[in-house]
């Protein structure tokens, strides 16, 4: 369901901009109008539908308009032309006193500065959003609680920001945003001034948040890397243009043009695939159904030595191995009895570079899980492949 929608908009700092927008309309880059007009190019005819409950990364490199792009979203810049709509309201129109409302109950902004309060404790600078709006002090203690125990933070509420670390300070900083329950939330660089692992560990924080709270997240960021690991769907953007938009596999699949091709060429593709794009389908019986005759018929027809067992709701119970099921036979066993349950199993998100990890831990391949149903299966061999063809593309 969509959730925000942006039609035609365009934001050009200076003060010839109906100039500006002549030569826009004529096709003439962001350098040419800068030298005729004195004018810059922000933002430049972008068309976007986020849907509800989303991440969506808006990226590109310093100055391709990402940063100005969410400031329209809330109004904090003004459009030079083109509307913004939320729940079809288009907001790009309203009065003060609409987009205040807006601010206070949709909309909620986290930066890449902290910018927490240092004289406060962290439960205070929580709740600060709240006290702005008037919310009397028992309930706005009770959601800024809330926000911070879903943070992990609940047990610092009396400590001040400088006994934290950045990454701590950040969380909070994302509590302060949650705790006033907005429906949309902006993100502009929210993770880039922390140190690399501090960074991955937000990143997981948020894919964890927003499993719980539901919310529209427009995440801004510069590294492809962090978009592709957060992001349901990605628009990457150069001089003010939204190129392409798409999930992070179809962006890496199918670039739109060569722009495109070359930013992402440099991605280490082992950090990005999961499991579901390498795996394979599984040679499977139905445990519940048959039995050592019929399951070394089918051995036989596959050319296999090993089978996954599986019961009626396809759920993963484990394998059985040729020796076993001809010995099953001869004593009159019944097939349930001699499932080996030691398969590895790995969830369908699971990253490629995280599989080699565990590659040795089953005689069996890999199963593939949607929850307790198996999706498929990753032979050793696979995996082997698949990081040496992502070795490759780096080179």
């Amino acid at each position: 369901m969509e959730k925000i929608r942006i039609e035609n908009l365009t934001k050009i700092f200076g003060k010839r901009t109906k100039l500006a927008l002549n030569m826009l309309d004529q096709n003439k880059t962001k350098e040419e109008i800068l030298e005729a007009t004195g004018a810059t190019v922000g933002v430049n005819n972008v068309n976007l539908q986020i849907n509800e409950n989303e991440i969506f990364v808006i990226m590109g490199l310093s100055g391709s308009g990402k940063s100005t792009l969410v400031r329209l979203l809330n109004r904090l810049i003004e459009p030079t032309s083109g509307e913004i709509y939320i729940d079809d309201v288009n907001i790009s129109k309203i009065d003060k006193e609409g987009l205040r409302e807006v601010r206070r109950n949709k909309i909620n902004m986290v930066f890449q500065n902290f910018a927490l309060f240092p004289h406060r404790t962290i439960l205070e600078n929580t709740e600060y959003g709240l006290e702005l709006r008037g919310i009397d002090k028992k309930e706005r203690r009770e959601r800024a609680e809330k926000a911070l125990d879903n943070s992990g933070l609940l047990s610092f509420k009396d400590q001040y920001p400088d006994q934290l670390s950045g990454g701590m300070q950040q969380r909070v900083g994302l509590a302060r945003a949650l705790a006033n329950d907005p429906e949309i939330l902006l993100m502009d660089e929210a993770f880039s001034a922390l140190d690399p692992l501090i960074r991955r560990e937000m990143q997981d924080e948020l894919i964890t948040l927003q499993n719980t709270v539901q919310k529209t997240i427009v995440f801004i960021t510069h590294d492809l890397n962090e978009a592709l690991r957060i992001g349901d769907r990605i628009a990457l953007m150069k001089d003010g243009e939204v190129i392409q938009v798409g999930t992070g596999e179809e962006i890496l699949t199918n670039p739109a043009n060569e722009y495109v091709r070359e930013f992402v060429e440099e991605v280490d593709r082992s950090k990005v695939l999961t499991a579901k794009d390498i795996m394979i389908p599984a040679i499977t019986v139905n445990i519940d159904n048959d039995g050592p005759n019929v399951i070394l018929n089918r051995m036989n027809r596959e050319s296999v030595g090993l089978l996954l067992a599986v019961n009626r709701s396809r759920q993963l119970l484990g394998y059985l191995d040729a020796e076993d099921v001809l010995e099953a036979k001869r004593t009159g066993q019944k097939a349930e009895s001699i499932v080996n349950p030691n398969v590895t199993r790995v969830t369908k998100d699971t990253l490629i570079v995280d599989l080699f990890e565990v590659v040795n831990k089953s005689k069996a391949p890999l199963a593939v899980l949607d929850g307790s149903r198996l999706l498929g299966v990753i032979p050793r061999g696979t995996i082997i492949d698949a990081l040496a063809k992502t070795s490759e593309v780096r080179k």
